[in-house]
């Protein structure tokens, strides 16, 4: 594809598969080397990288508020210092049910109603989202 200007008579082919742009002014040429669309793909690229480096930093944040809101949840059931690490990895676990987070409330609402917690779901919710903000505030900064 060449294009040409009646007022300066310069003319420039490219060559998308060869990968370089040629322009031309009378006896005068300049090959520039690289494809133009290169760049489009590094964009494209660093936005993939970026989406999957959003992706693993919420899945870590998610963890991480799980692991919180079973702790939380086992210092209101009242069980004993041993059992709370447990208790936590099992609110953990829980989340890899279903996709969402409908399976990790159900769980911990269930839990706390039978040892006979007097709490709401929308309590429980509200602490869920308290615990995600730490979270991903502290996913952000490396801790």
């Amino acid at each position: 594809m060449a294009q040409t200007s009646p007022v300066s008579r310069l003319s420039i082919a490219t060559g998308r598969r060869a990968g370089y742009v040629v322009a031309r002014c009378d006896d005068f040429s300049v090959t520039l080397s690289g494809d133009p669309m290169t760049t489009f793909d590094d964009r494209e690229r660093g936005f993939e990288k970026r989406f999957a480096l959003d992706q693993e930093q919420e899945f870590k944040a998610a963890a991480r508020r799980n692991r919180a809101l079973g702790e939380w949840a086992a210092g209101l059931m009242g069980l004993a210092a041993e059992r709370v690490a447990e208790y936590a990895a099992v609110i953990v676990k829980s989340d890899l049910e279903q996709p969402g987070e409908d399976d990790v409330l159900r769980k911990v609402f269930e839990d706390l109603k039978g040892s006979g917690v007097q709490i709401t779901e929308g309590e429980v919710r509200m602490k869920m989202a308290e615990l995600l903000a730490q979270a991903r505030e502290a996913v952000r900064e490396g801790k």
